[in-house]
């Protein structure tokens, strides 16, 4: 699959979550999507988490024989929840792709300290 499809797929999933918000005439009653964000930040919240918990416990099955193709399924609950997470805030699985973009070619360690030294600079405002 081509970054260009998965970009596409990820901004349908973006469009469908948008549009089952309560506040766009999501129903409760039959979405999911619109149940998780009626029910507010704490709902989808403790979602990611147990997604995440969910996603370690699969690629540590994996390195024991486990079947690696699990933690594909678990990688894509946890990336549904936090595009729920997202559209809550007011952002999309897009802006996510962006911000990688933009640190593209910068080193893990070098984004890290960029980030302190912002942080530092903010608290001292």
């Amino acid at each position: 699959m081509t970054s260009m499809s998965s970009s596409d797929s990820l901004a349908r999933l973006a469009a469908v979550i948008e549009a089952r918000k309560p506040a766009n005439g999501g129903n409760p009653d039959a979405s999911y999507v619109a149940r998780l964000l009626r029910r507010g930040p704490d709902a989808f919240l403790k979602k990611i988490g147990e997604e995440a918990t969910e996603v370690v416990m699969a690629a540590k099955d994996a390195e024991h024989g486990g079947d690696p193709k699990r933690l594909v399924g678990e990688v894509a609950d946890l990336w549904f929840h936090t595009m729920v997470a997202l559209a809550h805030y007011g952002f999309t699985a897009a802006d996510v792709i962006a911000e990688l973009e933009r640190r593209e070619g910068t080193s893990g360690i070098e984004e890290k300290a960029l980030r302190k030294a912002r942080q530092r600079e903010g608290a001292g405002d």
